[in-house]
């Protein structure tokens, strides 16, 4: 039987305008999120809410994903415009971030963004 334990999470800070606090979500379950004052708080929480979720995928006769199986890769590669490249670069060396780094941020932002306008 699959432990709860065995299933991977993200875990991110929330800003002031999300509440703050910390936001937990179960990579193999779409809707699987919680969150918490503390990222501990968060844990214990996700936990309760992966319970939820599994108890209602079993109630509904749906499939219980096994654990990392909604793991993506975490690389991907895009080719962007010259101009785009340039200013991202010059950005993330204002910030003293890689570019890596920034363009994770940015792209976190414009998710967390997409997802509060479709709440919405």
């Amino acid at each position: 039987m699959t432990k709860l334990l065995d299933y991977p999470f993200e875990i991110r800070p929330l800003s002031e305008e999300e509440g703050g606090g910390y936001l937990i979500a179960y990579t193999d379950f779409d809707e699987c999120i919680s969150d918490g004052a503390t990222p501990q708080e968060a844990i214990r929480n996700g936990k309760d809410a992966l319970k939820e979720t599994i108890a209602a995928l079993e109630a509904e006769g749906l499939p219980i994903p096994q654990p990392g199986e909604g793991q993506a890769s975490g690389r991907f590669v895009t080719r962007v415009p010259k101009s785009l490249h340039s200013n991202l670069v010059q950005r993330a060396r204002r910030e003293g971030v890689s570019m890596n780094m920034l363009v994770t941020m940015l792209l976190a932002q414009g998710v967390s963004q997409s997802a509060r306008n479709q709440t919405h």
